[in-house]
């Protein structure tokens, strides 16, 4: 099974860059989405399922051109739920899941700490995301968390490991980060690529991405029950639709 995930920084500007053409050359299974900042009644959805992807699920933000997830299926699941039942997180449109029968996907976009009032709120969906996936571990421990993390773990995620005072790389989020792989998640890229240096996010600024001055904020997740299922882990760093990357995950199931 190949599970894509890929912040597209709006779905429709991507569109208009060649994100269907890339989708069927890469052809996953699955593909989260994330920051899709559109409604789905903006949306020519017969582009999706001429692409191969008819089963179509988006959960937008209530705020117009903002935030929103999507996941794109090529099989229908057995069950999709949309948001979380927080009304804090749902208001923004950051939590879908897709459910089979042997591993449920999640597309996850958490929030940037952009100012005070943002890192507030992005630590409090940080709290209240960790508990809700630790009870659904429970009811679903085929899980797979795929998204915008918005944080760098460790220093070999960031170019520049000494901005420890910006979010993103903020001591306390490098911590919870580390306390949700703890309560029983694998980083898919992490655990096949332990030395390995790569980015998915580079500002537009100062030509960031030419002289790769990126992040790695893009995590496809894996519960442990799923460990000896990871197969591949990789991030497609040739894709420019956005300033993110996507990123793949393939299981053996």
């Amino acid at each position: 099974m190949k599970i894509a995930s890929y912040n597209v920084n709006g779905i429709r500007a991507a569109i208009n860059k060649g994100f269907i053409d890339w989708l069927q050359a890469t052809n996953p299974d699955v593909i989260c989405l994330q920051e899709i900042k559109a409604m789905e009644e903006q949306l020519d959805l017969d582009l999706f399922a001429e692409a191969g992807y008819e089963n179509n699920y988006w959960f937008s933000a209530q705020k117009k051109g903002y935030s929103g997830v999507a996941i794109l299926c090529k099989k229908e699941p057995n069950h999709i739920e949309f948001g979380t039942g927080i009304e804090s997180m749902d208001y923004e449109g950051r939590n879908l899941r897709v459910d089979y029968d042997k591993v449920s996907v999640m597309s996850m976009y958490l929030p940037s700490g952009t100012n005070d009032a943002r890192l507030s709120h992005k630590f409090e969906y940080m709290d209240l995301i960790h508990n809700y996936l630790n009870e659904l571990q429970n009811e679903k421990p085929n899980l797979v968390v795929c998204g915008d993390y918005n944080i760098c773990h460790e220093p070999i995620d960031i170019h520049n490991p000494k901005m420890k005072g910006v979010s993103g790389f903020l001591p306390e989020e490098r911590e919870w980060l580390g306390n949700f792989i703890d309560s029983g998640f694998i980083d898919s890229f992490r655990h096949l690529h332990p030395e390995k240096q790569e980015f998915s996010w580079w500002s537009y600024r100062a030509n960031a991405r030419a002289n790769n001055k990126g992040w790695r904020l893009d995590y496809a997740m894996v519960s442990e029950p799923l460990q000896e299922n990871i197969k591949r882990s990789v991030i497609l760093t040739e894709a420019v639709h956005s300033d993110h990357c996507p990123i793949l995950l393939e299981l053996d199931l």
